[in-house]
């Protein structure tokens, strides 16, 4: 193994923001001359199996080059303060394990000690946001061990502005979990019911099926099935149409990382309705969108009512969420401080 290994749970080539954030490093290192073999690990994740702890061992025993370890596989690499790889090891912390939304206090507290034992072992950690390094950082992570580098951004050509006559239509993107809000979103959106609006939910039906469930069942019994479409998971490729085609953007999430659905909605000029959760606020700025408390489902349709009921208030938001899109970095900058941030940790 030469070069750097770039270690993520299964395959790469997975459609969610952590792995679109690795697939987009990965080619950029390779693009200026850094040797990267990606390691895609067999098992179960973030909660290992014994295929993905075996797995992490043998790779652990056959490394001769520095890891890069995304942190969703953490968890499987039990061995690594004892080993001494661990001294050219580099953890991807999205967002914390801990802090994923749905789990009971004893996951909590397993993953937050599985964390702190692992991530305080390691060279070095890399994180998209402040919010989760300050995650991290709780784990007694010296900030000089420490580097955070945002994701980057595709800027497509801006929509027309022109003012389209029917529902409003409002998009959600975000795997189908019970961190990223969508049952809350649903249920503020069944208060609105006098409202034309339709929305369109983009995202992996599959990863967790007993939310997926539980969204079909919420969205009949609140009467909205001609209303809500759940469109399933979209290569990245299709995405555009479906920004193109909307009018404001919503995901009431519980936690970000970062939220790269955010930035790319702001890069088509769409209007956002998020929450203050992890990263958002940092994310989506007060002239681009709503920002609503995690979890409140009032205030969620509240801000709801607010954009469905005021074009100009829309507009408004959609040129500041413009604005701020093309301050935000492109992918080749990303990889080039993600190359940076590792010869910096390595050193």
């Amino acid at each position: 193994m030469a070069g750097l290994a770039f270690v993520v749970p299964g395959r790469l080539d997975q459609i969610t923001g952590g792995y679109i954030y690795d697939r987009r490093v990965v080619g950029r290192l390779r693009e200026i001359g850094r040797a990267v073999e990606v390691v895609e690990l067999p098992g179960r994740y973030p909660e290992p199996d014994a295929e993905a702890f075996a797995a992490a061992a043998a790779l652990l025993d056959r490394a001769d080059a520095p890891l890069c370890i995304d942190g969703l596989a953490l968890a499987a690499f039990d061995g690594l303060p004892a080993h001494p790889h661990r001294a050219r090891a580099i953890v991807l912390v999205h967002h914390p394990l801990a802090q994923e939304t749905g789990l009971d206090a004893a996951a909590v507290e397993r993953f937050r000690a599985i964390e702190r034992r692992l991530l305080t072992a390691c060279r070095g950690v890399i994180c998209p946001s402040p919010a989760s390094a300050a995650g991290v950082g709780e784990y007694g992570v010296q900030a000089e061990r420490i580097r955070i580098v945002p994701p980057g951004l595709d800027h497509p050509v801006p929509m027309s502005g022109a003012e389209r006559t029917g529902p409003l239509r409002l998009l959600s993107v975000g795997t189908v979990t019970p961190r990223k809000g969508h049952l809350l979103l649903v249920r503020a959106l069944a208060r609105l019911a006098a409202s034309d609006w339709r929305l369109t939910i983009l995202g992996s039906l599959e990863r967790n099926p007993e939310t997926a469930a539980l969204l079909r069942e919420t969205v009949a019994r609140t009467g909205l099935g001609d209303r809500v479409i759940l469109a399933g998971e979209w290569p990245p490729a299709r995405l555009a149409e479906a920004y193109r085609a909307a009018d404001l953007f919503v995901l009431p999430s519980y936690h970000e990382g970062y939220g790269m659905a955010y930035t790319e909605a702001m890069a088509f000029g769409l209007p956002i309705i998020g929450t203050t959760a992890g990263a958002i606020a940092d994310t989506v700025p007060p002239s681009a969108g709503l920002l609503v408390p995690p979890g409140d489902e009032a205030a969620l349709a509240s801000a709801l009512g607010r954009l469905i009921g005021d074009a100009a208030l829309r507009r408004s938001l959609a040129a500041g969420a413009l604005a701020a899109a093309g301050r935000l970095p492109g992918w080749d900058e990303t990889g080039d401080r993600f190359a940076a941030a590792l010869d910096a940790l390595m050193a």
